[in-house]
């Protein structure tokens, strides 16, 4: 009896061993043809091959705070710089792209108020705004009137004000603005 018992471990070690074999080359495989067929992963770039260059014009502002589009403009110049392969230029004759938009709407709301006196301890900026983005050489709109918004927050009793919000709200917008440059998966 001890001798059956012996003779089919072995068998149940070779299958088991077989089982892990397969699965390892499977994964193994699998792992060196990589993902890009089977899960939709690549390393290409994120943003069109056909764009060197953006010329950004300044946006249009429709409310009645000063100031607003340059913060944008010149936030948005910034963060196409930094985070993109494009360079911007400053004439459209010599961009591959276009890029201009408006400001629709800049609002201040109170997040939270103190309870013994009603005052106002945090408030919200939120900016609104329309964008635009043209590729020249074809005439292709890559981006049509596409509407982005974008807040921050800000607090008296922090020393901060509006102005402070305003500019990191702009911010946020500018990196909203560029993650809509970025190729559709």
């Amino acid at each position: 009896m001890k001798e059956k018992m012996k003779n089919q471990n072995p068998e149940a070690e070779i299958r088991k061993s077989c089982v892990l074999l397969f699965a390892f080359c499977l994964f193994t495989c699998l792992g060196l043809c990589g993902c890009k067929g089977i899960c939709g992963y690549s390393n290409e770039s994120l943003f069109p091959q056909d764009v060197n260059t953006v010329c950004l014009e300044m946006f249009d502002n429709r409310t009645f705070r000063r100031g607003a589009e340059y913060e944008l403009s010149d936030a948005l110049a910034k963060r196409i710089e930094v985070d993109t392969p494009y360079k911007i230029v400053s004439s459209a004759d010599r961009a591959d792209t276009v890029m201009n938009g408006q400001i629709v709407s800049i609002t201040e709301s109170a997040l939270s108020l103190e309870r013994e006196l009603g005052r106002v301890l945090e408030k919200e900026v939120e900016v609104r705004a329309v964008v635009n983005w043209k590729n020249l050489k074809t005439g292709e709109l890559l981006i049509a009137n596409q509407q982005v918004s974008a807040s921050a927050t800000y607090s008296t009793f922090q020393k901060q004000d509006f102005s402070y919000a305003s500019s990191l709200a702009a911010n946020n917008l500018a990196r909203k603005i560029v993650e809509l440059m970025e190729k559709k998966w």
